[in-house]
């Protein structure tokens, strides 16, 4: 199965008023320990890359920001139910417009202001160091130019998804809906299974 994400860094301080910083999520594993990483989620339909990472920002952070640029993709394999999933994430540097720091998303357990030269050491996940590590090249070219930055920020983001991302959102909702449970021959349920046909439990 294949599925395909967005989100970015979302970082304050690009105007100079404060020192730069990036905002994390923390996740609790199995053994209890605390993941840092970039907030992400599914492109959904309608949407294209940039406002999934805008809107996955916002549920995750509690942060509204503005697309910068996009700094880079990254793929990987994981297994969940018996099954092999391809997923692809798409991120952007995004700079913080409002909004203050909130876990209230069910998946998200903290969330975090990092700054930009904590990130390497924070950040669980290898690949999304050495992202971090190769937009700070336009993180700092974008600190140290006023102009080019308000420009972006007033730049809207692309509202029309591409094929690719209408794809994506396809694959994305039959990834997310709950499996249907399986009747017997001839139409019968096996005892002790619930009704209504919804497939959830």
């Amino acid at each position: 199965m294949r599925e395909t994400s967005a989100g970015g860094l979302v970082v304050a301080g690009l105007d100079g008023a404060a020192e730069l910083r990036a905002a994390l999520i923390g996740r609790v594993d199995r053994r209890g320990r605390t993941l840092w990483s970039l907030p992400k989620g599914h492109i959904e339909e309608g949407e294209t890359a940039e406002l999934t990472a805008i809107r996955e920002i916002a549920e995750e952070t509690g942060l509204t920001g503005n697309v910068l640029a996009p700094i880079g993709k990254i793929d990987y394999w994981f297994a969940v139910e018996g099954r092999r999933v391809h997923k692809t994430v798409h991120h952007f540097l995004l700079s913080w417009e409002s909004g203050d720091l909130s876990a209230e998303d069910y998946e998200v357990s903290e969330v975090a202001w990092v700054p930009i030269g904590e990130l390497a050491s924070r950040l669980t996940y290898s690949d999304e160091r050495k992202l971090v590590a190769a937009a700070r090249t336009v993180i700092d070219d974008l600190a140290s130019d006023p102009e080019e930055l308000a420009a972006r920020v007033a730049a809207a983001p692309r509202s029309e998804p591409t094929a690719y991302e209408r794809a994506a959102a396809e694959r994305n909702a039959v990834r997310n809906d709950p499996p249907r449970p399986r009747r017997r021959r001839g139409g019968r349920r096996s005892r002790g299974r619930r009704g209504g046909g919804s497939g959830q439990t």
